[in-house]
């Protein structure tokens, strides 16, 4: 991606090192949680996966936080990412007689506390609507070709642009209203709602992206297949056939690998929010 002379947000919260970052049991303020990428317990739902990391560990880290040159790098690039944001969704609401409120950016390394509760590296990315923030430790972009064998700039933008989507469906309603419905669904059907609001996440990356690249022609040759390949990497079934050996649709909390390849593309191609509409769809046409 083209991103120099890029603003950076100073919307910002970096807590890497700070002592208050430990994990605790449970969820608190019956916040919202959106993990956009799992590390482990694939086809649990998201929130299970956090009480699980913070059943994991009950302290702070033993070893100080120091910063490297690569991760001076990743927070320049996370800032630039979250500013390119801020600017495309304040535009894309305006002009729907909206206001967009930005989702602060939460920098942690190990271990944070959010306004859901608290959470280790190893849940992944994650949006929290108690707090309407984006919760991110730097590392996961190290180790995505380790875990899933895809990398590169667009690729780390994507899971940005895409914990930056569940956002916006909360200030939409759209969040509030689905996990509402999903309180009241059996397993199967609460699962299937999961799998819409991930693919409608994707789909906004791809709005993102497009309108990016409208404004500062960010995209450069590599980067949607970049994007693409991470989307691909990511699917429930590949995750799943590659920890399991086998796929246990049921059990889909983000979608397939051709599904989130689908929905990023679309958003990519049209850049139109209007068109990211996952609910309506019969499931199996997603």
């Amino acid at each position: 991606m083209q991103l120099e002379g890029r603003r950076q947000s100073t919307n910002v919260e970096d807590r890497r090192g700070s002592s208050t970052a430990k994990t605790v049991g449970g969820l608190g303020l019956g916040g919202i949680v959106i993990v956009g990428i799992i590390y482990m317990l694939l086809g649990r739902n998201p929130a299970e996966v956090l009480q699980y990391a913070n059943g994991m560990g009950g302290g702070v880290s033993g070893t100080e936080y120091v910063e490297t040159e690569e991760d001076r790098q990743l927070f320049e690039f996370a800032t630039k990412i979250l500013a390119g944001t801020e600017d495309v969704w304040t535009d894309i609401f305006r002009q729907n007689g909206l206001t967009y409120v930005p989702p602060k950016l939460v920098i942690f390394n190990d271990a944070v506390q959010s306004g859901c509760g608290g959470a280790s590296s190893s849940s992944g990315p994650f949006y929290c609507s108690a707090d309407q923030s984006v919760y991110l430790d730097l590392s996961f972009f190290k180790d995505m070709q380790r875990q899933f064998g895809t990398s590169g700039d667009f690729a780390w933008a994507y899971v940005i642009a895409h914990e930056v989507g569940h956002h916006v469906q909360y200030l939409l309603g759209t969040l509030d209203k689905v996990h509402q419905q999903m309180a009241r669904s059996s397993q199967t059907v609460s699962n299937q709602l999961s799998v819409r609001l991930e693919l409608q996440a994707d789909f906004y990356a791809g709005v993102w992206a497009y309108h990016d690249n409208q404004r500062y022609r960010s995209l450069q040759d590599g980067d949607i297949k970049e994007g693409l390949d991470a989307a691909s990497a990511i699917g429930d079934d590949r995750l799943q056939k590659q920890t399991y050996g086998r796929t246990v649709p049921d059990s889909f909390t983000h979608g397939t690998s051709a599904q989130r390849m689908r929905w990023l593309k679309k958003g990519l191609s049209t850049g139109n929010p209007a068109d990211g509409d996952t609910f309506s769809p019969a499931y199996s046409s997603l």
